[in-house]
């Protein structure tokens, strides 16, 4: 539907201005009437009519009401023989069917047009014309039936006058109706060079054939070939411009084709005025609906156009977005290709390791069980009492130290089971605490010195338990592989905002260089004595990658040990949000 205007005046006024414009248009209409007849080629109040209510909105139907029962008062208020009842009684009926003729127009554009613009499409143009049909009949057949009730004059007549009516609102409904609304929607003109040279060239073609006109023996076959040399140029206009200016050029030919035909002039006049006016207003309504439907095409052509060249436009552009596309696409398969082959990695490293780990687990927990059973049996064939303390002892070591084995296992399972636990580290507290733990390890004839040094102004936020593991291993494996010496053992702490570097140095046996690559492997054995299960230093690399940190080892055989921790601080807020139910280690 088209917008309709907003005007600033009152809603009477409004219905005054309709009233007034619907009044001179049937003036004009009238003067178009073929003389002696009621046969009027085009009826300019319907077209204007509806034209207006499509605009202003459907409050302004009393303009129409007024107009049309002012305008067929004053037509017939001077009919000889005719009652005064007799003409405000059919004026009233024809007013109520011109009335509504244009509201059930407006009805159907409601519903059957959505487009702002009527004439955007030729589906909507064809749409038009067929409200255009229907809406005429209904004004028509009323306004004939009031014409028929007050004179009955045969069936034959009726149907005779109805037709005429009908005709003639629908022409005048094609020829007023677009040609306003294209107005209203155009505000202004802007002709380009090419433009006004071919109107330039029409004007030309129209001269031509008005001075050909003059030629004697030219023009009666130019008068009755009239028709035939307008519509291509009509089509023209509406080929190559706005449906403003064809519509125009429609409305001037047949404004003109009207009068001359009215005048007895031109190639329409027949003996009788009912046909003439019949075949002028198939060529105006032809004229007229062939030009809209032309003009709808060009448009909707010419959008499609538009959009094409704007597509194209923008191909490349959308050809080099999807390429980017597709490289990020590639980009991400490689990266998940990668993950993949490093998880597959992964994978087979942990299978190795498992299969290493049942091995030596079976193998490592049977040593002591059999060492075990093979003392219990020595201690049941020797009778002396001196001898069975020694076994007692030999079996109590091997129960210890299958009893380490099975709580690295442990500690191995855990680390690499649970998730990082944030809390609050005392390094004093947690190195006095496993030096405490690991006193039932020394030989009371050996004991450990231990000098440690920890500074450390701020707190300090990271896995206790792991940490707790880290010293444990580190601090046992200083004191087990003693240098036949009593052991030193050197602990120093350096704590700052955003770490811990932690350096752990002893004077034991130490570790050749052909080892050290290889410490950080399960069940690796730097040494052949026995005393280790090789899971120490497997325990403290994997505990250090869960904290994200990093251990170096440096090592002398018959010096000692220097191992160095880095341990990034860990932040409690984040800690909380990625483990906020963590069991208790």
């Amino acid at each position: 539907m088209v917008d309709k205007l907003s005007l600033k005046y009152k809603p009477d006024l409004k219905i005054i201005g309709v009233a007034l414009l619907y009044y001179l248009s049937a003036k004009l209409g009238y003067f178009f009437a073929f003389d002696k007849t009621m046969a009027i080629p085009a009826w300019p109040p319907a077209g204007i009519g509806f034209a207006l209510l499509i605009l202003l909105g459907r409050a302004a139907w009393p303009g129409i009401t007024i107009g049309a029962l002012l305008a067929n008062v004053l037509l017939y208020w001077n009919t000889p023989n005719v009652s005064a009842s007799v003409i405000i009684s059919s004026s009233t009926m024809i007013a109520i069917g011109n009335t509504l003729e244009p509201m059930l127009g407006c009805q159907l554009l409601s519903r059957w047009i959505k487009d702002p613009y009527i004439f955007n499409t030729p589906r909507n143009a064809f749409r038009f014309l067929f409200i255009t049909l229907v809406m005429s009949g209904v004004g028509a057949f009323i306004g004939t039936l009031s014409m028929y009730l007050n004179n009955p004059k045969g069936v034959e007549v009726f149907l005779r006058i109805g037709y005429s009516w009908w005709v003639g609102t629908v022409v005048g409904i094609l020829l007023f109706t677009p040609f306003i609304l294209t107005i209203v929607r155009r505000t202004y003109f802007r002709f380009s060079s090419d433009k006004t040279i071919e109107l330039g060239i029409f004007l030309l073609n129209v001269a031509g054939i008005l001075l050909l006109l003059r030629v004697e023996y030219l023009r009666p076959s130019l008068i009755h070939a009239m028709p035939f040399l307008m519509l291509p140029l009509l089509l023209w206009l509406a080929f190559r411009f706005d449906l403003m200016i064809a519509l125009a050029g429609v409305l001037v030919v047949s404004m003109v084709s009207i009068h001359l035909t009215k005048s007895g002039i031109g190639p329409f006049v027949l003996k009788n005025s009912y046909s003439s006016m019949l075949l002028l207003q198939i060529y105006v309504g032809v004229m007229s609906i062939s030009t809209m439907i032309l003009s709808a095409t060009v448009r909707e052509v010419g959008e499609v156009q538009r959009k094409l060249e704007l597509f194209n436009e923008n191909l490349e552009e959308m050809v080099m977005e999807r390429t980017r596309a597709l490289n990020d696409e590639i980009s991400t398969r490689k990266e998940t290709e990668t993950k993949l082959l490093q998880t597959n990695v992964e994978l087979s490293k942990r299978n190795t390791e498992l299969d290493n780990f049942v091995y030596s687990v079976s193998h490592d927990l049977r040593a002591p069980i059999a060492s075990v059973l093979g003392l219990i049996n020595l201690a049941k064939k020797d009778k002396d009492k001196a001898m069975k303390d020694v076994y007692l002892d030999m079996i109590h070591k091997s129960a210890v130290r299958q009893d380490d084995f099975i709580k690295e296992i442990l500690d191995q399972s855990r680390n690499s089971r649970l998730e990082v636990k944030c809390d609050e580290i005392a390094f004093e507290q947690l190195i006095e605490e496993t030096f405490a733990h690991l006193s039932h390890a020394t030989n009371p004839e050996q004991p450990v010195q231990k000098d440690i040094t920890v500074t450390q102004s701020a707190p300090f936020h990271s896995d206790h338990w792991r940490l707790k593991v880290i010293l444990n291993n580190l601090i046992s494996n200083a004191i087990r592989y003693r240098n036949g010496k009593d052991p030193v053992i050197k602990v120093s702490v350096n704590v700052d905002s955003s770490s811990a570097k932690l350096t752990i140095q002893d004077n034991g046996k130490g570790i050749s260089s052909e080892h050290l690559p290889n410490v950080y492997k399960m069940f690796y054995r730097g040494t052949d004595d026995g005393a280790g299960s090789g899971l120490g230093l497997y325990i403290v690399k994997e505990a250090v990658d869960k904290l994200r940190g990093s251990v170096d080892i440096e090592s002398e055989v018959g010096k000692g040990t220097l191992v160095t921790l880095a341990i990034p601080a860990l932040s409690r807020s984040v800690a909380l949000i990625t483990n906020p139910n963590h069991e208790e280690q």
